[in-house]
């Protein structure tokens, strides 16, 4: 089976645009930027000491079909992808095969407050 057989979940491609709050500062909208169809896998998990104690997380390892560099359609560390109500930050882009037609993006879930 090819890879492209596993790229079964929409994943909305989000950047983010900083827009003046009115009050001297900024808010941050995200614009889509279309749609990647992706494979996500568990990757890493760490525990670390969070606020309330130690919490555990997990990095996500998100492949899609590669875009050349420069273009809207590339995600980036400062990109983020949406599945619904889910988010998930992209952390990281490597290319995932030899002949650069895949992304691996590591990133981890939102989790929202």
């Amino acid at each position: 089976m090819s890879r492209a057989s596993y790229l079964t979940r929409a994943l909305v491609l989000e950047s983010p645009v900083a827009a003046p709050d009115g009050a001297g500062g900024f808010t941050t909208t995200w614009v889509a930027q279309g749609t990647h169809w992706a494979e996500i896998r568990a990757g890493a998990g760490r525990e670390r000491l969070a606020a309330l104690g130690p919490a555990g997380e997990v990095t996500l390892r998100i492949l899609v079909r590669a875009a050349p560099h420069g273009s809207g359609r590339r995600p980036r560390p400062d990109q983020r992808f949406r599945e619904g109500a889910r988010i998930f930050v992209i952390l990281a882009v490597a290319e995932a095969d030899v002949q650069g037609r895949y992304l691996i993006c590591t990133a981890r879930e939102e989790v929202p407050a």
